[in-house]
């Protein structure tokens, strides 16, 4: 029984990584080119939080894979930039499900503004670690592409800075709403 759970649980995680991966093809700049929007992170983030930080960070991590080999090309520097554009920063979208057990607590105890807030905490902090890992790859291999006279960590913060702060409103808004409106995506086992 235990081994088909964790089946259960891999091949949920194999679909929601799946439909992220779908939802990047989706267009998502926003104004100029370096603000993107990441679709993916709504359904990689109701999966961490229903099934933990784990499976959050499994199904992450394929989805960063499968991003990387669909549609990386243009974008692959060196090992370690892969590394911390692709398998890294999306594995720690699965941060996302620290919050998971107190948000399942509060919708079954019907408290739903204590479980949306606990849902954008921990959408911030999956978002704010992807992030990072994306910073840090703009800094030391993109930034050779930075305008003449601004400095790597600069030009990273305002490249992925602005997919960051889109993103994280995106997840807030979708977030609180999915709360609201279907908890039972967050709770029920299947």
């Amino acid at each position: 029984m235990q081994n088909n759970k964790r089946l259960r649980i891999l091949v949920e995680g194999a679909i929601f990584a799946g439909l992220a991966m779908a939802l990047e093809y989706v267009p998502h700049d926003v104004g100029v080119s370096s603000i993107q929007l990441c679709y993916g992170l709504i359904p990689l983030s109701v999966y961490s939080v229903r099934r933990g930080v784990v499976p959050g960070v499994f199904a992450g991590l394929i989805f960063g894979l499968l991003d990387m080999w669909l549609r990386g090309s243009g974008s692959l520097l060196n090992p370690l930039q892969i590394i911390l554009d692709y398998p890294l920063a999306f594995a720690l979208i699965g941060l996302m499900g620290i919050t998971g057990t107190s948000v399942k607590k509060n919708i079954l105890a019907k408290r739903p503004v204590q479980a949306g807030l606990l849902t954008v905490g921990g959408f911030a902090l999956g978002n704010f670690a992807k992030y990072l890992s994306h910073y840090f790859a703009g800094v030391f291999f993109w930034g050779s592409y930075a305008p003449k006279g601004q400095s790597a960590w600069i030009y990273s913060l305002v490249i992925n800075g602005g997919s960051f702060v889109a993103n994280l409103v995106m997840g807030l808004i979708v977030m609180m709403i999915l709360v609201r409106i279907t908890p039972q995506v967050f709770t029920r086992n299947l």
